[in-house]
């Protein structure tokens, strides 16, 4: 397990996006409702067009987890945390979410928002001991389709940023 003190944060690049989707996919393969894998190649480099991940880089140089950021107005908003299935547990998760949460207040942002979906019900208790609150719900729009007779709505999270 990496300690804190091996491992960089940085803005993920193009060239990252090959390393990254093995650890987005293995830490979402709890997410059996869906059919399929979580992420590939093409969505990654779609959600790059319209924000950032943060990656945390071994000192190896392999990826131990990253985050998806984007900048709407004076809401930041964070997505698809993953992190490396060895790496969960060590605090690594509550990092890159503080990293998120610093990347967008550098950039303007007040306030930061997540959807999580209702079906994974461990989610909610681990954001409100971040400081998230529920602000309400809405439609989720799957990228990959769910499995038959499967229903599914965000749970959207808030947090103050000052």
């Amino acid at each position: 397990m990496s300690t804190k003190h091996d491992l960089e944060i940085r803005i993920a690049t193009a060239g990252d996006v090959p390393a990254m989707i093995p650890v987005v996919n293995a830490a979402f393969s709890v997410e059996a409702f869906i059919d399929g894998t979580r992420t590939d190649e093409e969505r990654m480099s779609e959600m790059m067009r319209k924000g950032d991940f943060l990656l945390a880089e071994r000192g190896s140089g392999g990826v131990a987890a990253c985050v998806y950021t984007e900048l709407r107005g004076d809401r930041g908003y964070f997505g698809m945390l993953a992190v490396d299935p060895a790496e969960q547990g060590s605090g690594l998760g509550r990092r890159m979410v503080q990293s998120a949460e610093d990347y967008c207040r550098e950039r303007g942002c007040k306030f930061m928002d997540i959807t999580v979906l209702n079906l994974r019900p461990e989610l909610p208790p681990f954001y409100r001991k971040l400081g998230y609150v529920e602000t309400g719900t809405e439609e989720f729009r799957p990228s990959r389709p769910l499995k038959d007779g499967i229903e599914c709505h965000c749970i959207v999270m808030s947090k103050a940023l000052y």
